[in-house]
Formats: structure tokens, C-alpha cells, sequence
């Protein structure tokens, strides 16, 4: 268990006790922990979404569940999205790894971050009812599986960096364990069409990430915080247009 206990400490906020292995590849070896995490926190959003629905407008209870999911988070994904938005306009390599290191935000960072979430507020919005739940344990569930999947996809931008430490601590065991969970909660809350979501998400995050890796020479930290961005929108926008198209 000590696993599923850092891998929660280091995704969400929650205060819990210390696994005593803190360094980035022991994170890596516990990456197989973070669909399990992302699906606790959904249950989290789920009950949050069942409580905000009953006493406010469907746009006024997204947008507050859309500011717990990110809260209980930290915004770690969220300030890899902006680092990466930023550092991509950097003219080389040393440049763009120099701007996502800089922890002020830019321009492309702020504005991304503001359409991202703008999306995600209302694409939670208009999802109907009895499917907002499943969608919120979704999303955040199999966008945790991408930085197992992506470990093993590419290498690190930085042979010294924390990215690098997790990437070598990232095995074929692990990898696979994260997007079998990923798989089995998708098929259990939202059956064929979760599995479909859960399948579109990791393909934008993996083109996400190889996007920027081929700027960086390899991913870091940041990407992975990108990618889960990226699959968590994109799980949700798959399942607004999949109930859409059977309206």
C-alpha cells in the first residue's frame, strides 16, 4: 500500500501519511497507483457534482465542482500545461527547457490555461445528469494512466531531471497495471463509450506529449502534467459529443 499512498500524496493535496520513499523513481514504480487515485478523486466530484446540482443552476454546480477537482489537485497539472504552452515558444531546445523551468507564467500559458478550463467547466455543463458522475470518475481516472503510458513511449528531455528519475522508475509492469485500470473503470461507469473516451484521451495525450517531445528531445514532469490536462478534456468532450450524437 505504500505505493497507492505516495501516488496519492503527490496528486492530490490530501494529507496523508508518509510512505517513507519520496524520491521521483520510487514514484515512478508506484505510477501503476494513479488511475486507482484519479478514480477515488473522481468519486470525490461525483459527490460534489450530486450536491452542487441539487442547489444551483448546471452551469454554476460545474463550474464549483470544475474548482474542487482542480484544488484537491494542487493545479500541478494545470501548471505543467502552462510550462509547456510557454516553453513551446522558446526558438531552441535549451530555450523552451529554460521557459518551463522559469515558475512565472506567460502569455500562451495564461491563455491556454483560461480556455482549457473553460472548456472543461462547460463541457461538464451539458452532460446530462445521470452521465456527469460516471464522466467525472472517468476522466480523471484514465488521464492518471498517461504518465505510465508516456514513460514508456518516450525518453526524458533531461538526463538529470525529476522526469528522467520517474521515467527509469516506470517498468512494462507498471504501465500496463495503470491503463488496465483505466480500462476497467471506464468500462464500469460508461461500458463501450467509456472504453471509447477512455481510448480517444489517451490518444490526445500521447499526441500531446510526442508533440512537445519532439521540441524538448524528451518529456519532463511538465508533459505529464499537460497530458493529463489534455486526456481529462478530451474524455469529456468525447462523451458531450457521444450523447449528442445519440440525441
Amino acid at each position: 500500500m505504500s505505493g497507492l499512498l505516495l501516488a496519492a500524496r503527490y496528486l492530490t493535496i490530501v494529507p496523508l501519511p508518509d510512505p517513507g520513499a519520496s524520491s521521483r523513481e520510487a514514484l515512478g514504480r508506484a505510477a501503476g497507483w494513479f488511475p486507482v487515485v484519479g478514480a477515488m478523486l473522481g468519486l470525490g466530484l461525483a459527490a460534489t457534482d450530486w450536491l452542487t446540482t441539487r442547489l444551483f443552476p448546471s452551469l454554476l454546480a460545474a463550474l464549483l465542482t470544475v474548482t474542487v477537482w482542480k484544488f484537491f489537485t494542487g493545479g500541478l497539472h494545470l501548471d505543467g500545461l502552462a510550462d509547456c504552452l510557454d516553453g513551446l515558444m522558446g526558438h531552441d531546445r535549451e530555450r523552451r527547457l529554460a521557459i518551463m523551468r522559469d515558475s512565472r507564467i506567460g502569455t500562451f500559458g495564461a491563455v491556454g490555461l483560461i480556455l482549457v478550463l473553460m472548456l472543461e467547466i462547460v463541457a461538464v455543463a451539458d452532460l446530462p445528469v445521470l452521465a456527469r458522475w460516471r464522466v467525472l470518475v472517468l476522466a480523471p481516472a484514465v488521464a492518471r494512466a498517461t504518465p505510465a503510458l508516456l514513460a514508456r513511449l518516450f525518453g526524458p528531455a533531461r538526463a538529470d531531471g525529476q522526469g528522467a528519475a520517474f521515467v527509469a522508475g516506470v517498468g512494462r509492469l507498471q504501465a500496463t497495471l495503470a491503463l488496465v485500470v483505466a480500462a476497467l473503470v471506464a468500462v464500469a461507469v460508461l461500458g463501450r463509450p467509456g472504453l471509447l473516451a477512455a481510448g480517444l484521451a489517451l490518444l490526445a495525450a500521447a499526441g500531446v506529449a510526442g508533440l512537445i517531445a519532439r521540441r524538448l528531445g524528451g518529456v519532463t514532469g511538465d508533459v505529464f502534467g499537460a497530458a493529463i490536462e489534455s486526456a481529462e478534456l478530451v474524455a469529456a468532450l468525447a462523451m458531450v459529443a457521444w450523447l449528442g450524437a445519440q440525441a
